[in-house]
């Protein structure tokens, strides 16, 4: 009986595994395919329908090597600018006392709540018009510079650590700044990790902000090109659903790749080695 759970078990999670990838199957399948061919049969690829012909037409409507280079400069714009500003935010939140901490606790929270459409509103008029940021690349990526979620990753791993390994910096006469800097933050790789995959798949996804800032073609991401070239040409192309596919595959490639770097990092390291014998 025990055995019979265990297997049923397996095999629902089997499934789930099956389901989940399934939509990122058929996109590397389609975006191979020289025909369309929407028949269950074409989920197994023929040898003789594929190609990379869906390939050089995405690249010769948006010319792919710059759109991509477009979304590296933003996204890796805001993931750094996030770690910078998310890393002793969080700190912050965790080890210090200052008047109003829970309510910029709950703040953070509030914010994760409200989605960013919400609010984007009032950021393209704060960026565009009092900022003058618009055909730029840094009012792009300042409205993602500060991520909550990411403050929250190092706040709860800020907090993960043991009291002692402070109160021994303490102890030597460092100061708030220094242990952050001397002792906490080389701690902090599995959660600086975790903290810049959470951000990168928001930016770099990102399609409405980025095409509200800049018309310009020379400056748009890869999503926002793929979103144009979906609403105004993709109909024209031999095999509109296999240049559709693959453009998103190519924009899927870095997150993948992003997660199979990163994901033996995601779990934390043993905290008991930063401690003093």
């Amino acid at each position: 009986m025990r055995v019979l759970r265990r297997l049923v078990s397996y095999g629902f999670v089997m499934l789930g595994a099956l389901a989940s990838i399934f939509p990122l199957y058929y996109m590397v399948v389609g975006s191979f395919q020289l025909r369309a061919d929407s028949a269950f049969s074409g989920l197994i690829p023929r040898p003789g329908n594929l190609g990379l012909t869906n390939y050089r037409d995405v690249n010769k409507a948006i010319t792919l090597l710059p759109s991509l280079t477009n979304s590296a400069v933003f996204t890796l714009g805001a993931v750094v600018l996030t770690i910078v500003i998310g890393l002793p935010a969080g700190y912050a939140l965790a080890r210090l006392r200052f008047p109003g901490k829970s309510a910029v606790a709950a703040g953070l929270i509030l914010v994760l709540v409200l989605p960013f459409q919400v609010m984007m509103i009032p950021l393209y008029i704060l960026v565009v018009r009092d900022y003058g940021l618009a055909d730029n690349y840094l009012g792009m990526i300042l409205p993602f510079a500060v991520n909550a979620t990411a403050v929250l990753i190092f706040r709860q791993f800020f907090v993960s650590l043991p009291d002692e390994l402070f109160d021994a910096a303490h102890i030597d006469g460092a100061g708030e700044l220094r242990t952050l800097i001397l002792v906490a933050a080389p701690l902090t790789k599995p959660a600086i990790i975790t903290a810049s995959v959470v951000t990168f798949i928001g930016p770099w996804n990102e399609f409405l902000w980025p095409f509200l800032i800049t018309k310009k073609h020379t400056m748009q991401p890869l999503a926002v090109s793929l979103g144009q070239y979906l609403t105004n040409n993709a109909a024209t192309a031999a095999n509109p659903y296999g240049v559709i596919l693959a453009g998103a595959c190519v924009l899927v490639v870095p997150v993948v790749v992003l997660f199979l770097v990163a994901q033996r990092h995601f779990t934390a390291t043993a905290l008991g080695s930063g401690m003093k014998e």
